[in-house]
Parts: C-alpha cells; sequence; structure tokens
C-alpha cells in the first residue's frame, strides 16, 4: 500500500544534500488501518521505502500511536501491546536482512500516568516486552478550548501536566530511568515548565518545537501567537532537563497548508516557513539539547521524507560538523541511550 498522496509528493524530486551524514530519526510512527491519514498502512515495507529515500539514517526510535493495544487482560495493560508489536519490527530490522538501519532501536510506549505509583506494573510490563530497548513514555497533553483545534486521541484533561494524579505517576518513571515525551501545544508549555522544574531529575522530551499553532483562532493572529511560542519555549528551555525535538512543523495544524496546493513544497520553501521556529529551537536550547526529527508518516502529509531531511540541511549547511553531529545524531542517541 502507498500513501494517498503519493503521486502529488513525486511533483517535487531533489538530490539529496549530504548523502553521508549519519542520521538517528528520533520520532516516527508504526502502523495499520488507519484511513484517516495520508499513509494509512506504515509498516516495515512502507518505512524502508522513505529511509531508503538517500539520507544516510543508521538508526529510528519508534513513538506510540496507539497501535495495536491488547483487547483482553487488566485494561491499564493494553498499551503492552504495541511496545511487542514494534519489538518484532525492531527484531526484523535488527537481524541486518533489511539493510544497515536500525529501526526502532528504542521504543517509546504510552501508559496512563494517573494510575499514580500504580503505573509500575505497567512500566515493568514495558520493559519486559521491550527486548533490551524501550525507553520512555509519551501521555500526550495536547488541548485546547476551541473545537477548531484537535484534541488528542486520548482525550486529556485540561492541566494534565498538573494534576495530581498524573505527577504521581510522573514520578516514577525516574526510578526506571524512563524518559517522558511531552505533546503539548504552544499554550500548555508553561505548564509543562512547571512539571520540569518540580521534578528535574526526570528527563522530558519536548516534541514537534512545542506545539505551535496556526489554525481556526490562531490563524489569523500568527506573529502574536509566534511571539507567545518564542516566549513559552525561552522559557522551558532554561530548564536543564528537558531536550528538544525539531520536527512536526508540517502538521496541518501549524497552518501552513502545504496540503492544500497544487504541487507540495520544494526543501527550499520548507525551510523559509520553518526557519523561524527551528533558529529559535536551537538558539534557546542549544545542539546538544536539540535533535531532528522526521515525525512520519504524520509530517508525510506535506512533504517527501527526501525532501524534508533535506530542508533541515539546508538550515544547518553552515554549522559546524560537531554542531551537525549533534543535532542529527549525537542527541538522540543519547537520550535514547542507543
Amino acid at each position: 500500500m502507498v500513501s494517498t498522496n503519493q503521486n502529488w509528493l513525486e511533483q517535487v524530486k531533489e538530490e539529496v544534500l549530504e548523502p553521508d551524514l549519519p542520521i538517528c530519526d528520533p520520532h516516527h510512527h508504526l502502523w495499520d488501518l488507519r484511513p484517516e491519514r495520508i499513509e494509512p498502512r506504515y509498516l516495515l515495507d512502507e518505512i524502508l521505502v522513505d529511509l531508503r529515500a538517500g539520507h544516510n539514517i543508521v538508526s529510528t526510535v519508534f513513538i506510540e500511536c496507539g497501535a495495536m493495544f491488547k483487547v483482553t487482560g487488566q485494561e491499564a495493560l493494553w498499551p503492552v501491546g504495541e511496545t511487542e508489536f514494534v519489538n518484532g519490527f525492531a527484531a526484523m530490522s535488527a537481524s541486518g536482512v533489511y539493510g544497515s538501519s536500525r529501526i526502532a532501536a528504542g521504543i517509546v510506549g504510552t501508559a496512563e500516568l494517573r494510575l499514580g505509583a500504580r503505573v509500575a506494573e505497567v512500566l515493568e510490563a514495558h520493559i519486559a516486552a521491550g527486548g533490551g530497548r524501550f525507553r520512555g513514555i509519551r501521555c500526550s497533553a495536547t488541548w485546547d478550548a476551541s473545537p477548531e483545534i484537535p484534541n488528542h486521541r486520548t482525550n486529556p484533561i485540561p492541566d494534565l501536566y498538573g494534576d495530581h494524579d498524573f505527577r504521581n505517576g510522573f514520578a516514577v518513571l525516574a526510578s526506571y530511568d524512563l524518559s517522558f515525551e511531552a505533546w503539548c501545544y504552544q499554550t500548555q508549555l508553561p505548564e509543562l515548565a512547571k512539571l520540569a522544574r518540580a521534578y528535574p531529575d526526570n528527563r522530558i522530551v519536548l516534541d514537534h518545537c512545542g506545539g505551535p499553532l496556526g489554525i481556526g483562532p490562531y490563524a489569523e493572529k500568527r506573529d502574536e501567537g509566534f511571539s507567545e511560542w518564542r516566549d513559552n519555549i525561552s522559557a522551558i528551555a532554561q530548564c536543564e532537563n528537558v531536550v528538544a525535538k525539531l520536527g512536526g512543523l508540517n502538521m496541518e495544524i501549524v497552518g501552513f497548508g502545504w496540503h492544500e496546493r497544487v504541487s507540495p513544497p520544494t526543501s527550499e520553501e520548507l525551510l523559509a516557513a520553518t526557519r523561524p521556529y527551528l533558529e529559535h529551537m536551537i538558539e534557546s536550547f542549544g545542539p546538544e539539547r536539540c535533535m531532528f526529527e522526521s515525525n512520519f508518516p504524520v509530517d508525510k502529509v506535506s512533504s517527501s521524507y527526501l525532501v524534508l531531511w533535506n530542508s533541515f540541511k539546508r538550515l544547518t549547511a553552515n554549522y559546524s560538523a560537531a554542531e551537525k553531529e549533534r543535532l542529527y545524531h549525537d542527541t538522540a542517541t543519547a537520550t535514547y541511550r542507543l
């Protein structure tokens, strides 16, 4: 099965920039039977097509997406089915039969942290199912009062990061050396900063440049929204236990509208739109706490894998070799202990 916008994406063809630069892609998903997505099926065959586009992807990290949960047994343990599912593909990739890229070398699953201390049983089950690859938990908090902004599939409560029960479960992660993957909107970054300051021993990974919004009520006040986002990013970057992912800016919610065009954007066009966000992230966190991500196949709604990574490489064309090593590989492999 191919993506439903494959013919559209193929209108833009580019040469791969810096094809030898080692990359760890620290954020992608695997799923099947998702008709609402551009790529309804994204399993081993599909991700291999993207990884073989020409960039030097040496390893990847899978991030939870609600795929293949169990449907029997204790409900709190249902998400462990996703870890079992992904670890199978990771083992296939580790055999070398499918090439040198190590797919899902790290696995981030999910658990209901509002279980408090009782979440320990779920974490232990994930670790056992992960075959030595399990690295963390994501509980998405994306929520907005506007009905025009999509809330996360799990219907999070407002101010999830301040919830007493959630914090009790969050605290348990550190004792298992597991990171916390934070997916929230720009308006929720102050809540995440409070959480990070309250638990300095917990490692937090900020997804998708902190969730800038550009649709619905945010569409007509983009400059104001960017200023709010910029200030909130600067503040949370002061928390040394937070590292950041640079990507996710081509989702529909950011408001660039690439998917509505007759032809997809080139890497130059992508960079022109996303440069202010990416540069502020790097200036705020530094290369040692930043990592580029694909967010595939979600961002495939706007760009091919080849063009997306080309846009990042255009941004860093004049960066030092050491800075590139951190942004494309070393920050990710250190964060996820690959």
